[in-house]
């Protein structure tokens, strides 16, 4: 073969790349230095707690990649992190491949080429799936000192069973559920509830600190509760502002006047800011679907999926009727709308 001069980029990462310039006769050579250095790079490339965490050395794994968790992810990508992926539709995984992250067929895969795995799934009983499955699950395959963090709205009792389940194994579990829907997602400024051992959610900081604000809760479960309570504040506020725009349309008076005038008073609230106008212009795509709503709520008022009786379950109407509403919303077939959907409720039964 004649001599050519070439120009060979490695691509390892999104952050590592490898130049040469050099005189090839034999490309077989090549790949097989490529190849040995591969492997010493997948050695060096290695950082379990409680190893500082950083872009150069830390693998990261993310499961889930609807539209909270792409972004989510999309900002640890564009932080220089080697992210690998798993999604059972594989062609959502596309934004994300293109950029460099690594596909791979099961949890367990994910976790056999991780050091840190985040899950955002939809319900409990997937969140059990994913890490609990004993032949592909995230736990049969995670390393001894690799951290897994579940930022699914989950339940509390779940939470503690897969952080008893990771330490049996030298493993680490946080349950770490977000609030900020997927505006706060894509801006990295979500609102991150951290339940587990206080000194794995310090060390994780650094991935906390590209998606939001990361908040201590206490042990493993308090991160769910505390996005339990949040969600049952959520959705009173949500249930308020659509009647109060249904209130202040029927009243004849212009909703997004009206709007602008009460958020810098006592009824202003993050809810105005994130869904007001999709309210007013009846814009429902969803950053969190309204189905999630009912699970979340009624994990504060009952126990929904296998989770264990708590005997601190307190009495919520409140929450009671926001659940019956939503669950109004999944009954019309609009269960996969965003939750500022919730206001298609309020207007049917005004007859609109």
């Amino acid at each position: 073969m004649r001599s050519l001069k070439k120009r060979i980029i490695a691509r390892r990462a999104p952050h590592f790349r490898i130049l040469y310039d050099f005189d090839q006769t034999d490309l077989q050579t090549y790949i097989e230095w490529f190849n040995g250095s591969a492997a010493e790079l997948d050695a060096t490339m290695e950082t379990p707690y409680p190893k500082p965490i950083s872009p150069t050395q830390t693998r990261i794994g993310w499961i889930g990649i609807g539209v909270m968790g792409a972004a989510m992810a999309e900002r640890l990508l564009s932080a220089g992190y080697s992210l690998t992926v798993y999604a059972r539709n594989p062609s959502k995984a596309t934004p994300l491949t293109s950029r460099g992250a690594h596909l791979v067929d099961s949890p367990r895969a994910v976790a056999r080429r991780s050091d840190v795995v985040f899950t955002m799934v939809g319900h409990p009983s997937d969140v059990r799936s994913v890490v609990l499955e004993k032949e592909g699950g995230i736990l049969s395959g995670l390393n001894p000192g690799g951290v897994m963090v579940d930022t699914t709205s989950s339940h509390p009792g779940l939470a503690r069973e897969i952080f008893s389940a990771a330490r049996k194994k030298d493993c680490w579990a946080v349950d770490s559920p977000v609030s900020g829907g997927d505006v706060g997602a894509r801006d990295g400024k979500l609102a991150i509830l951290a339940g587990g051992d206080q000194g794995v959610v310090e060390w994780l900081s650094p991935l906390f600190e590209l998606m939001g604000r990361v908040t201590y809760m206490g042990g493993p479960g308090c991160g769910q509760s505390s996005k339990i309570g949040n969600q049952i504040v959520v959705g009173a506020n949500l249930l308020g502002l659509s009647e109060g725009l249904v209130f202040a349309e029927l009243a004849g008076l212009d909703a997004r006047q009206w709007m602008q005038t009460i958020r810098g008073g006592a009824a202003g609230s993050k809810v105005i800011e994130l869904f007001g106008e999709r309210m007013i212009m009846k814009d429902f795509r969803p950053g969190g679907f309204a189905e999630y709503m009912v699970k979340d709520m009624g994990m504060g008022i009952d126990v929904v999926e296998g989770g264990e009786e708590d005997e601190t379950t307190a009495v919520l109407p409140g929450a009671a009727l926001g659940k019956q509403l939503f669950s109004a919303m999944v009954a019309n077939g609009d269960g996969h709308l965003g939750t500022q959907g919730l206001i298609s409720v309020i207007d049917r039964i005004n007859g609109r």
